[in-house]
């Protein structure tokens, strides 16, 4: 079975190209020998909760791509189900572009990176904005977090794809510096406790 971003990202005019520089034949072979990459796996669900930020892209009625940064704590895109992700909305700069394209194009695209072990993942999809559902703001609401839940996006997932980590650099967030220096901290304290009772014995 061919892979579904195989079908959607090699238009005619990438599959021209890819004729062309002498690549089409290796991603022939691969759209129609690979795993379909239209439901989310444990791995990929994983990936996904353990990220504290994305990508999402939108098309406008005019054809222009828009570009959105979303972040939030670690899982606030959340796996519903194999096939759908959903993430709670608060008030912004209320410029409702995103909302805007979704209404007329529900087509998204979301780009999760993940820096630190030079990763990342593209997911395909169709979106909806979805107002006045208390159940599902609920489920999506962030613990912790007092801003009040305007809306939430469901966005079914297409295909999903992953890349080489070639020239990803290699960057850390605040939260997972604090994780590798705990253990550090932590022995400094052991050690400084240690160095106290010697100077008591004395």
């Amino acid at each position: 079975m061919a892979r579904k971003f195989a079908e959607i990202a090699f238009t005619p005019a990438v599959k021209e190209l890819q004729e062309r520089y002498g690549s089409r034949q290796m991603y022939e072979r691969f759209a129609e020998t690979g795993a379909t990459n239209d439901t989310i796996t444990p791995e990929i669900a994983e990936f996904i909760n353990q990220r504290d930020s994305f990508y999402l892209g939108t098309v406008n009625s005019n054809n222009w791509p828009y570009i959105q940064f979303r972040g939030g704590s670690r899982g606030f895109l959340k796996v519903l189900d194999e096939k759908t992700l959903g993430f709670a909305d608060f008030a912004g700069n209320c410029q409702y572009i995103s909302i805007g394209n979704l209404s007329e194009n529900d087509r998204v695209f979301l780009f999760l990176m993940d820096y630190a072990n030079r990763r990342r993942l593209k997911i395909w999809g169709r979106a909806k904005v979805v107002y006045d559902d208390q159940e599902l703001m609920q489920q999506l609401s962030i613990p912790g977090y007092n801003a009040k839940v305007e809306r939430v996006f469901i966005i079914t997932v297409e295909a999903w794809d992953r890349n080489c980590p070639q020239h990803i650099p290699i960057r850390y967030s605040e939260t997972e510096v604090a994780e590798m220096m705990a253990p550090l901290q932590a022995r400094i304290k052991e050690l400084e406790a240690q160095l106290n009772l010697g100077k008591s014995v004395e």
